[in-house]
């Protein structure tokens, strides 16, 4: 059933207005002080202790920013790719190095390339359209970077608002009755996103509707990205959620309290393989073994059809001291360094710690775009669907 919710030609952008309404402070937005513009992070390693911000001067900033995850989540690096390209214009540095170096931070997340290239083709459009390629070429080329940043910001809100439209359609067809009951793995929602996100954006929908009966969270090891982020939002929210260790979910499945496993998405391969948080994989292999749909929550800017398959993509390896100590809270405790490393293994002891696993897509029940839902996963679905987002964006 491809796009089987997808309205033919249906314009997605958004309205102006649309903003992530679920936490206080925005997890990315530009600003333009006296001193010259900057982005603005709200820096993700410090939830749920405290929202504090982190201010990018430069290009490098920015990438060291994505590279510690103060900002992470597939959509929202498309976005602060983007931003990027766009600060390193204004701010005179080499665009080209700048967007190098920002594209490259994270491997596996398509959607930082994606983002980085919008916004380098939109600036190199503008020198070349400019004559003599002096200063006031050069500060129009950094406008239509920006320009493009915002645009892509936009649209990525109004991904957020479909992707939960269709999700919920699809949770009701297959789980007819409501109270739903959603495992979660990692983080998926507006920390991630410039809208409500995209697995934790259906859930949200589930629960305004009245059809959520409980959010089970996978605290997501080893640097718990769903006990500090995904439990932070469901809170804010006033969602009935749950926190349990990874290892905890098969029993939680073999005691038949989950209806559905709703995830996101880093890079999803031209055949459906899914890339994502590690630890997905093997939800899948529950979700199949107990007959429980495993649901995939994705714009299409994550398909990747340059891709072939699962075996190509590339999974990014991680530093191993994630796994052989436990990070101390940001916010300064009583005789603890905040910050700092507190060893959990013996001194010496080798790690192993990818970012990401592949799901083949023979295990993923659905995946649920802005444009529609892909059921069964097929790359001749996929094809179809991103060639129709193609042929509406260009129009």
């Amino acid at each position: 059933m491809a796009d089987q919710y997808a309205e033919s030609g249906e314009d997605i952008r958004p309205d102006e207005d649309i903003q992530p309404k679920i936490i206080d402070v925005p997890a990315i937005r530009w600003e333009e002080p006296a001193e010259g513009p900057v982005l603005v992070l709200l820096d993700q390693t410090r939830l749920p202790a405290e929202e504090v911000e982190l201010v990018c001067t430069d290009p490098q900033g920015l990438v060291q920013a994505i590279r510690s995850l103060a900002v992470r989540g597939a959509p929202l690096l498309g976005i602060a790719g983007a931003y990027g390209v766009a600060l390193a214009a204004a701010r005179g540095f080499d665009v080209q190095d700048a967007a190098d170096a920002l594209a490259g931070a994270r491997p596996t997340a398509v959607n930082l390339g994606y983002g980085v290239r919008r916004a380098q083709e939109a600036y190199r459009a503008a020198l070349g359209n400019g004559a003599g390629g002096g200063a006031a070429v050069r500060e129009r080329a950094a406008a239509a970077a920006l320009a493009e940043a915002r645009a892509l910001h936009q649209e990525d809100a109004a991904a957020s608002v479909k992707m939960a439209e269709y999700g919920l359609r699809l949770l009701d067809e297959l789980l007819p009755g409501g109270g739903h009951r959603i495992l979660t793995h990692c983080n998926t929602g507006a920390l991630v996103s410039g809208g409500e996100g995209t697995a934790f954006a259906v859930a949200l929908a589930a629960h305004r509707a009245g059809q959520l009966r409980r959010l089970w969270v996978d605290e997501t090891r080893p640097l718990l990205q769903g006990a500090r982020l995904t439990a932070y939002e469901a809170a804010r929210n006033g969602m009935a959620y749950t926190l349990l260790t990874d290892n905890a979910a098969g029993s939680l499945f073999a005691a038949g309290e989950v209806d559905a496993v709703l995830i996101g998405a880093d890079r999803i391969a031209a055949d459906g393989s899914v890339a994502n948080k590690v630890g997905s994989y093997p939800l899948a292999v529950l979700a199949r073994y107990h007959h429980v749909p495993f649901i995939v929550v994705a714009p299409v800017t994550t398909v990747d059809p340059a891709t072939p398959d699962g075996a190509s993509i590339e999974v990014e390896q991680r530093p191993g001291h994630e796994v052989t100590e436990v990070t101390a809270p940001q916010a300064p405790l009583a005789g603890m360094e905040a910050g700092g490393g507190i060893p959990v293994a013996p001194l010496g002891t080798q790690a192993y710690n990818p970012a990401f696993d592949v799901t083949p897509p023979d295990l993923v029940t659905a995946i649920v775009t802005e444009w529609g839902v892909v059921a069964p996963v097929t790359a001749e679905a996929l094809s179809e669907l991103c060639a129709r987002s193609r042929q509406v964006t260009i129009k």
